[in-house]
């Protein structure tokens, strides 16, 4: 502890003599014991105590009474007198005399003692210099305040100490300016510390993350974040960071870790753009073309204009692997993926899926002749000769051309029957291009007979809903439900989804499949609330295609109101392949329903595309375990790994996890001490109609 400005004043006193001092005073007494020190008086020249305080007699180990009498030297013991010695010297030489020392306590504890002797001098005759009566003794404990100095020098050279050898950059600031920084930081940004300190952090930032960086800082924010940095050097370096906001008592500055993350970035980028193209020839995939033919075929519709799809296969290529060899494949493939994109920033869109096959979208058509002058045109350029690997070759495509809407609206129902159309061209000899024609994929009579009876269905509204309920693992209690559309089969009776859900898709029925299905469920959860019966929710079942093609909002919006039923008990389960395509769409789709009160589930979790990304980037509420990883638990370790790691992405993302058919004691016990949420299987309930429904809804306890 430093010494204070200025020390105390000697105190003089020309009323009052040394032997009438009342230290029998009340108030004299109650001031003393009121005030944070320990304060004492001791006469001269003996310096025996003729008052002290609670806290000095209490630190003194004696009364306030007992201690009246005794020396200083009596009071502290022999070692700290001879301490102090010289400073007892001073003060009664007249002098304030100020010291600080450790003082050993009977429990063993070291407490760190500042002490003032303050010397009180009284005046005898006029023009005579004044006599030493006595001394106060005014002691302060500052051992907290040492500690916490002790603790602040430790903690800033375990900083230096870190900030010197890890490699991650650190830097301190004060309200975004930097005021120190360590030689990692240094080392990442190219630019020397004396460069660096003074300097507003956003200075380093690019332009597009200075209001990240500025909303970072205000708000004090710890969580993990990106910026890009411009190097010194003049190159853009990635960086996470993370801020963090030191005590008060270090400072009250900000501490910002840096790690370079550029090789992470580029390793991220380099992913996720072959996860939508061919590493070969890097076209698009088939993925992507799906992507964008969605896109794309929404978008014709509203404008009422047409699209073609050109599939392309290349003509004897096998014949080039086998006699030239794989790579001078490869190069020919390159090739092709060239001359596709020869036309430039007008090429249309062009994909590989496959082997030697590609597909070409064409969009903005008013006539599928214009889609016949592009196959010719596309014929002529790949028929131009090339050299691979120094043997001269010349390609000959077939090509088949499939139109919206004319041929269907539906991606992969272009993209089949353009395939089909390829074939007959492969068949018609070759090296042209073909339109696909009705009677080409050579559809059964049933195929035909079954379309016709589900579009009968639709207009009729052959349809029930049968309703699972779901129950929560831990306790039992009921839910909600799931509806789940059987059709009215007249020649097989009640038909599950599985039989008639993709001939639905496929045949552009799905949408009015649908729209029935949540008008259906609404009215009858309605009915049973009205009845009195639980208030639960009720689950139904979109298809990627719904997801895509309608305004599933606004229908779900207008029937909720219809129905009077409110949004809280409508829930939306949608599959992994509809969250994976038109992401814009897909995103204004769900905060549209979260803002309704929907909540949406994803359905057959892990049975598709499964990726994290979207987990994290769409609002949900609950992911579905598929049935397929619940069947063979808990006697298959493997899929025990799977519904684990399942339960525990949902914990982790704060979604609740549902697992599908359970049917034994033993997988509602494993869920359970996994800690899944919901379940629903034939363990549970059948899916039952509305009337078995309701039965078994008033047979509930309670």
């Amino acid at each position: 502890m430093h010494a204070p400005a200025t020390s105390p004043a000697p105190l003089t006193d020309s009323l009052v003599p040394p032997s009438r001092v009342r230290t029998s005073d009340p108030l004299l007494r109650l001031l003393a014991d009121a005030v944070p020190v320990m304060l004492a008086y001791f006469d001269a020249p003996e310096m025996r105590c003729v008052f002290a305080n609670q806290r000095y007699a209490d630190f003194a180990g004696l009364g306030t009474d007992s201690i009246i009498g005794r020396t200083v030297r009596e009071v502290i013991g022999e070692a700290a007198w001879l301490v102090i010695l010289p400073h007892v010297q001073r003060a009664l030489g007249g002098y304030t005399a100020y010291y600080t020392r450790d003082h050993v306590h009977p429990d063993g504890q070291v407490r760190s003692l500042e002490t003032s002797l303050v010397p009180h001098l009284v005046e005898q005759r006029p023009g005579e210099p004044p006599a030493m009566v006595g001394a106060f003794v005014l002691i302060n404990d500052i051992t907290h305040h040492r500690r916490a100095e002790r603790s602040v020098r430790e903690s800033d050279e375990r900083m230096r100490k870190f900030a010197s050898a890890t490699e991650e950059g650190i830097a301190f600031h004060a309200d975004g300016t930097i005021v120190d920084c360590n030689e990692a930081l240094q080392r990442l940004t190219g630019f020397e510390r004396a460069e660096l300190v003074g300097r507003p952090i956003i200075d380093f930032a690019l332009p597009d993350y200075h209001a990240r960086v500025r909303d970072y800082v205000q708000s004090g924010r710890e969580d993990t974040y990106e910026v890009a940095v411009r190097h010194k050097r003049g190159h853009v370096v990635q960086f996470e960071v993370v801020g963090k906001t030191m005590p008060q008592v270090a400072g009250g500055y900000r501490v910002v870790v840096v790690r370079d993350i550029t090789t992470r970035k580029q390793a991220q980028e380099r992913a996720e753009f072959l996860a939508l193209h061919d590493a070969l020839t890097l076209l698009p995939n088939r993925r992507h073309l799906m992507q964008h033919l969605g896109r794309t075929l929404v978008e014709a519709q509203a404008a009422r204009q047409q699209v073609a799809l050109l599939f392309i296969d290349l003509d004897h290529f096998k014949t080039v692997n086998e006699s030239l060899g794989h790579e001078a494949g490869d190069l020919l493939l390159c090739e092709v993926a060239h001359r596709l994109l020869a036309a430039g920033p007008s090429s249309p869109f062009a994909a590989r899926v496959g082997g030697d096959q590609f597909v070409v979208v064409l969009d903005g058509l008013d006539s599928s002749l214009q889609a016949g002058a592009a196959a010719e045109a596309l014929l002529a350029r790949m028929r131009a000769p090339c050299a691979i690997s120094g043997t001269p070759l010349s390609v000959s495509p077939s090509i088949g051309i499939s139109v919206c809407p004319q041929d269907g609206c539906g991606a992969d129902e272009l993209l089949h029957r353009a395939a089909t159309a390829m074939h007959h061209a492969k068949d018609s000899g070759r090296g042209m291009h073909v339109f696909y024609a009705p009677g080409m994929e050579g559809q059964p009579a049933a195929l035909l007979r079954q379309e016709h009876l589900l579009r009968e269905a639709v207009l009729r509204q052959s349809f029930v809903l049968h309703y699972q309920p779901q129950v929560k693992v831990e306790g039992g209690q009921l839910h909600g439900f799931e509806a789940l559309v059987r059709w009215q089969h007249p020649g097989q009776g009640l038909v599950g989804p599985d039989e008639f859900v993709a001939l639905a898709e496929s045949r552009g029925l799905i949408t009015p499949i649908g729209r029935w299905v949540l008008r259906e469920a609404c009215r009858q959860l309605k009915a049973w609330h009205d009845a009195g019966l639980p208030r639960v929710p009720v689950a139904v079942n979109l298809s990627a295609i719904e997801f895509r093609q309608r305004d599933v909002v606004a229908d779900i919006a207008r029937v909720l109101h219809e129905c009077d039923l409110p949004a809280q008990y409508l829930e939306v389960e949608i599959t992994e392949s509809a969250l994976m395509q038109q992401v814009e769409q897909t995103r204004e789709t769900l905060d549209g329903l979260q803002a309704l009160g929907v909540a949406v589930a994803v359905d057959d979790f892990g049975t598709g595309y499964s990726s994290l990304a979207y987990l994290k980037r769409y609002p949900l509420n609950k992911i579905k375990v598929d049935r397929s990883f619940v069947a063979d638990t808990p006697g298959d370790s493997d899929d025990v790994a799977i519904v684990t790691a399942v339960v525990q992405l949902a914990r982790s993302l704060q979604l609740q996890s549902v697992a599908e058919g359970v049917e034994t004691p033993e997988q509602l016990a494993l869920l359970r001490r996994l800690g899944c949420d919901l379940a629903q299987g034939y363990g549970i309930a059948r899916p039952m109609d509305a009337t078995q429904a309701e039965q078994w809804l008033r047979a509930l306890p309670g």
